[in-house]
Formats: structure tokens, C-alpha cells, sequence
């Protein structure tokens, strides 16, 4: 069931569905379902897990053209958390995020595009201490459904990889073993749920 082609549904003129039509509109996200995770490799033998508690953003889905499709998010770089209050401090700090400086972190979507089935793929510059690098997110629509409350909503869970040194988040420290305590590549991890604006 692909949010821009259903096969069991008619087709109209422009290519959409009576389904997916009914999916284009303006979307807010809704945080206390969504999460905006992290995983970085430690010590060069685990991976240390984190997210951000605290962003709002916005979705604009087209049905009829998935190009037209848009994405914004902005998140605080103060809600960052990884379990640990002396980690989360220490990247928070001017070794990492400086966040006293840039207290925000943006994406703001250029492209989108459908890939067959419940695939999609957004890219959209991604900006970290005021540096601003093109960054690929694979998409897999989980769906649509009107919750309790009568909200309609859309899922969607994402992945990304990126080397932070490409925004300039170059802090680290060399084991005496080999290797780097901090990994350069961090995988960036999304479950999204955004609720239609009314």
C-alpha cells in the first residue's frame, strides 16, 4: 500500500488515486509519538544509542506528484540524550555541538521521490553548527489511519548515514589499541508519525 500508488484503487486523470488523494495536505509531527534517533560506534567494539526529545517540523504530501512533497524540521540540540547525563554534557559542550552558539539543528527538504512500492527517498540540506551538507533519507511509508481523537495521521520510519566530520563535528580521542573512540559515520534513525492539519 504506497502512499502515491494503491493497485486496488481507480486512477484519476493526474495519476492519484481516490486513496492517496485523500493523503495530500499539510501534516504537523507530532513528537510524543515520533523519535529522532542516533547510533555512533564507541570505542571501536559497540554502538552508544541516543535521540533528541524536543523538535517540531512539518510535511506537505502531494499525492499526485510525490515531487512536490516537502519536509522541515527543527530540533534543540539541548533535548539531546543517550542515557548517560556525562555524555549527553560532554556533547553538548564546545567538543561537539557548541550549543550555547547553535542551539539549533534544521533540515530543510529539495527533493523527493517515489521508488515503487512504499519506498521513497527525500534529500534536503541538513544544517549542524551553522554548516549546511545535502543529506539522503530513505523513507518506508508505514501508513495512514485516524487515530481516537479523530486525527488523521501518517507513519513513516527512515534511515541516513552521514560523517559528522562533514560538519565539522571533529572531536576525538586515540586508543591505545588502534583506532578512535568516537566513530566517524552516525547512522540517523526516524519514526515519524505527523498528524493532517485540520
Amino acid at each position: 500500500m504506497g502512499i502515491f500508488g494503491r493497485k486496488n484503487d481507480e486512477s484519476t486523470s493526474t495519476g492519484a488515486t481516490a486513496a492517496t488523494a485523500a493523503l495530500t495536505g499539510d501534516y504537523t509531527i507530532d513528537p510524543a509519538h515520533t523519535t529522532l534517533g542516533f547510533v555512533a560506534r564507541h570505542a571501536m567494539v559497540t554502538n552508544v544509542k541516543g535521540s533528541f526529545q524536543e523538535f517540531e517540523g512539518t510535511l506537505h504530501l502531494d499525492g499526485a506528484d510525490p515531487s512536490k512533497s516537502t519536509a522541515s524540521l527543527d530540533i534543540k540540540m539541548d533535548s539531546i540524550t543517550t542515557g548517560s547525563p556525562d555524555r549527553d554534557g560532554h556533547l553538548k559542550s564546545a567538543d561537539f555541538f557548541k550549543i550555547d552558539e547553535f542551539p539549533t539543528m534544521t533540515f530543510r527538504s529539495t527533493e523527493a521521490e517515489a521508488l515503487g512500492g512504499d519506498d521513497y527517498r527525500i534529500t534536503g540540506d541538513l544544517t549542524i553548527l551553522g554548516v549546511t551538507k545535502p543529506v539522503t533519507i530513505d523513507l518506508e511509508f508505514n501508513g495512514a489511519a485516524k487515530d481516537p481523537f479523530g486525527n488523521e495521521r501518517v507513519g513513516f520510519e527512515g534511515k541516513a548515514e552521514i560523517k559528522r566530520s562533514d560538519w565539522g563535528v571533529t572531536w576525538n580521542a586515540a586508543l591505545e589499541t588502534g583506532g578512535v573512540l568516537v566513530s566517524d559515520k552516525i547512522k540517523l534513525n526516524f519514526d515519524i508519525s505527523a498528524i493532517k492539519n485540520a
